[in-house]
């Protein structure tokens, strides 16, 4: 396999998961991978639902520093974290950044103005196309509102969740948007994550699809990231192969694992 490490995995520290650290990690020697990157959930203020996505990062510290230890000699065990992005929360994220020893940190947009797509009642009462307008539109106000993370993650991750998935969504159609995000990426430094859940969802495409993707090689764009997103061991480097064919023939040849939140490239 071309890509080495999984850098978007969640544990029992995040409110949709209920794998041990360890077990993850077990799961991922057995892949061979060199390189692994646990990155749960800290999404403060979520009410939409019932789970809590917000964890004790003293506690969380404490026992993957351990694990860390213990794993030292078969794998590159790194503490990551996803944000989940509103703009009132930058104090907060700022906060919490600079309190621990992160070395990497996913930004994500869960809630669109506090409600999450995932449930089927954000697009009640309204087209599709505007509900994934409110969601770039949102991407861009959280960009302008914090920025101090390292990829961003699941751009597009709406159309998982949209009645029609991707059937009538594209690039072109929200170019507008989009070109507004990944210029911000750019110009903040943020690398822009190839997460395999969209394969899961049904997508046959990664999150983002390809055609962004290649847009924000097209402006600029370098710093690739990969991340399966998975809750559940069996989906841990899910469909890699395919993400790296599909990120090399947008012209990548190579992606990006964080150590104390410095990037290290490594070969496609």
């Amino acid at each position: 396999m071309n890509i080495q490490a999984d850098y978007h995995v969640h544990t029992s520290f995040s409110g949709d998961c209920n794998i041990a650290p360890r077990i993850m990690i077990e799961r991922a020697l057995s892949l061979g991978l060199t390189h692994l990157c646990l990155t749960d959930h800290m999404d403060y203020d979520y009410t939409d639902g019932d789970l809590c996505f917000e964890f004790d990062p003293k506690v969380y510290f404490e026992q993957l520093l351990s694990l860390k230890e213990e794993f030292a000699d078969r794998i590159d065990l790194r503490i990551g974290i996803e944000l989940g992005l509103q703009p009132y929360l930058t104090k907060k994220h700022h906060n919490l950044i600079f309190s621990y020893p992160f070395d990497f940190v996913i930004g994500s947009v869960h809630l669109v103005n506090g409600k999450d797509p995932y449930y089927p009642v954000f697009f009640e009462g309204r087209k599709e196309s505007t509900a994934y307008e409110e969601y770039f539109e949102c991407c861009i106000q959280n960009l302008e509102s914090y920025s101090n993370f390292d990829t961003f993650g699941h751009l597009d991750y709406i159309v998982r969740y949209g009645p029609n998935k991707n059937k009538y969504y594209s690039f072109e159609r929200y170019q507008k948007y989009i070109d507004g995000i990944l210029r911000r990426l750019i110009r903040y430094n943020i690398g822009l994550e190839v997460n395999t859940g969209g394969y899961k969802y049904g997508l046959d495409t990664t999150n983002p699809c390809r055609e962004i993707i290649l847009r924000y090689r097209e402006l600029g764009g370098t710093i690739i990231t990969f991340g399966s997103d998975a809750h559940d061991p069996k989906y841990l480097t899910y469909e890699f192969e395919k993400a790296a064919e599909l990120v090399r023939s947008c012209g990548f040849h190579s992606y990006y694992i964080f150590k104390g939140r410095k990037p290290v490239e490594l070969p496609l």
